[in-house]
């Protein structure tokens, strides 16, 4: 999964495991950029009597490093407050949801948005509605009404929103985590089986989705718009993460808990997969808790991904042992910790300098595409991953082609990829009505009535 249940303790609290983060120019407002955080993983939607929400014991921070320094100049952050209209009985809803402030609604969410900068913390936004979740057809009969009212505009330009979605995230899982195996290429497997179509087991799925879009004159360091995708200032790095407070309290014969102390992180995400595949288990949650700058701590995983040793075993006679192709996989460094430097790709950098980070870096001077091929950068499309990461793009694939060696060429351009690596795929293509063509991109959640089978 891109991070969904990725490390011991996360796994236990899913309010706060930040699922995914995907950050891009908006295509219909390219003078923006989008940036979504996803928490609350693997929803099933018949999930009643209790919904799922945000915790409002959880603060969920959005991080942007303009200077390439990998620490955050610009950090906009999202709390949440819950209100309950009848404490006196059991129903979410007593009646169709109508409106955001329909009566039959009997459990809200609220939230608040501030943006810090230096030393200057402004207060964007507050009481800003979450829509319900889509309990059913009876429940919430036009779901989409109700999404599209939640979607707010800050005082600062901004436009926001924080409810649940479809998970936009496809990936087989089932095949994936069964000893790495794709079921396209399931008949090279060590336990061959006939090969088969991948399995989109997030498909029927809902996440709950914090979305901010943003002026990219409202995120460079000198407040420009570049143009030019080779400077430096088009360059940005961004990360999510959700923090706790050190101490909790509880009251149990009063049924009150108390919070104190300064807020700790417990999860953070930038580049998809990197604490799921590239940490190993007995460091995951230090990872969680540690920051970007802090990152070449965890560089070892990325010089030697063990995925590209196991590869060959799993798949006898069809990749290479990647594992003594480099001394330190440096196009993997490349791609995932430093940004891409200029030079390589033609047309293309996003580099960031020579801090080890694990961000996802976007140069804003990239239109998006006309016609976005969901293997970004590795399929021709400079305006995908690893260039930020739209909703869309198929990152388990272009990820798994990377370990297997091909972008190796960045590096050394006498090396020529395995035919196999260049064909490797989960062999997925998302359903129809799975994005939005405009803010917040992510499509309707499934409710729990109507929710099909995978």
């Amino acid at each position: 999964m891109s991070s969904h249940r990725e490390a011991p303790e996360i796994s236990k609290d899913p309010v706060a495991d930040n699922a995914d983060t995907y950050a891009f120019v908006s295509p219909d407002n390219p003078s923006t950029v989008t940036i979504i955080t996803n928490y609350v993983p693997l929803q099933a939607p018949p999930g009643g009597p209790n919904f799922f929400e945000f915790g409002d014991d959880v603060l969920y921070s959005i991080y942007i490093d303009n200077d390439g320094d990998a620490l955050p100049e610009i950090t906009y952050q999202f709390s949440f407050q819950t209100q309950i209209g009848n404490p006196n009985t059991f129903l979410y809803n007593t009646g169709p949801i109508s409106s955001l402030s329909d009566p039959n609604w009997n459990k809200r969410q609220f939230y608040t948005v501030t943006r810090i900068e230096g030393d200057d913390c402004d207060v964007l936004g507050s009481g800003l509605p979450c829509p319900p979740c889509n309990v059913g057809p009876r429940s919430t009969p036009n779901y989409p009404a109700l999404a599209a009212a939640a979607v707010q505009t800050l005082k600062s330009g901004e436009v926001v929103f924080a409810g649940q979605r479809n998970d936009p995230f496809f990936v087989d899982l089932g095949s994936i985590f069964d000893l790495g195996d794709l079921r396209p290429f399931q008949n090279l497997h060590l336990i061959p089986t006939a090969a088969a179509p991948g399995v989109d087991a997030t498909k029927a799925l809902n996440i709950h989705t914090i979305a901010i879009q943003i002026p990219i004159s409202e995120l460079t360091a000198d407040g420009s718009v570049p143009s030019d995708p080779m400077s430096t200032k088009a360059v940005l790095g961004i990360w999510g993460a959700a923090s706790r407070r050190k101490m909790r309290l509880a009251d149990c014969a009063n049924d009150e808990l108390a919070e104190a102390g300064p807020w700790v992180q417990v999860s953070r995400l930038g580049n998809p997969l990197f604490n799921e595949v590239l940490v190993p288990l007995g460091r995951k949650d230090r990872w969680n808790a540690s920051q970007p700058v802090d990152d070449a701590d965890f560089a070892d995983g990325v010089k030697h991904p063990e995925l590209a040793g196991l590869l060959p075993v799993l798949y006898p006679g069809v990749f290479p042992n990647l594992a003594a192709l480099s001394a330190d996989r440096a196009d993997l460094v490349a791609i995932l910790l430093t940004g891409i430097p200029a030079g390589i790709v033609p047309g293309f950098q996003n580099n960031t300098g020579s801090v080890l980070a694990d961000m996802l870096r976007l140069n804003v001077a990239i239109a998006p595409s006309a016609s976005p091929n969901p293997l970004g950068l590795i399929g021709g499309d400079a305006a995908g991953f690893p260039n930020g990461r739209r909703v869309a793009d198929d990152v388990v694939t272009i990820e798994l082609r990377a370990i297997a060696g091909v972008t190796y060429p960045l590096i050394d351009s006498t090396y020529k990829p395995d035919g196999a690596a260049s064909l490797i795929t989960q062999g997925l293509t998302p359903a129809a009505g799975r994005y939005l063509p405009a803010f917040p991109y992510v499509g309707t959640p499934y409710d729990g009535y109507d929710t099909p089978s995978v």
